[in-house]
């Protein structure tokens, strides 16, 4: 198992088209786990500047921030981005989950 985070080039290009876009150069996506939802865990991501403490996973030059508690729940995961007619968002396949509620929002690990 990989300890971190992968990007695929999907999810790179995404990030970098929304820094552009939103003028935020410097800035990643910071991806972060926090309590909530069905399951007691559910991702959120935002951008942000890195902190001291961050691990960084960097993929064609787009940065993924991770916390280091965060990381614990996110060692391995593979970060996708999928755009399809109904939905389109970013993708956690995270081999830490046993148990994602119905929505797909919230996990338990």
């Amino acid at each position: 198992m990989a300890a971190g985070i992968s990007v695929t080039d999907r999810a790179a290009a995404r990030i970098k088209e929304l820094l552009t876009a939103e003028n935020r150069q410097g800035q990643g996506l910071r991806v972060k786990v926090v309590g909530g939802g069905c399951s007691g865990l559910q991702y959120k991501v935002d951008f942000d500047i890195p902190k001291g403490s961050d691990k960084i996973f960097e993929k064609d030059g787009a940065k993924v921030l991770v916390d280091m508690k965060s990381l614990l729940y996110l060692t391995g995961t593979e970060l996708d981005y999928k755009e399809e007619l109904m939905q389109s968002g970013f993708v956690f396949q995270n081999p830490n989950v046993k148990k994602a509620c119905g929505c797909g929002a919230s996990f338990t690990v």
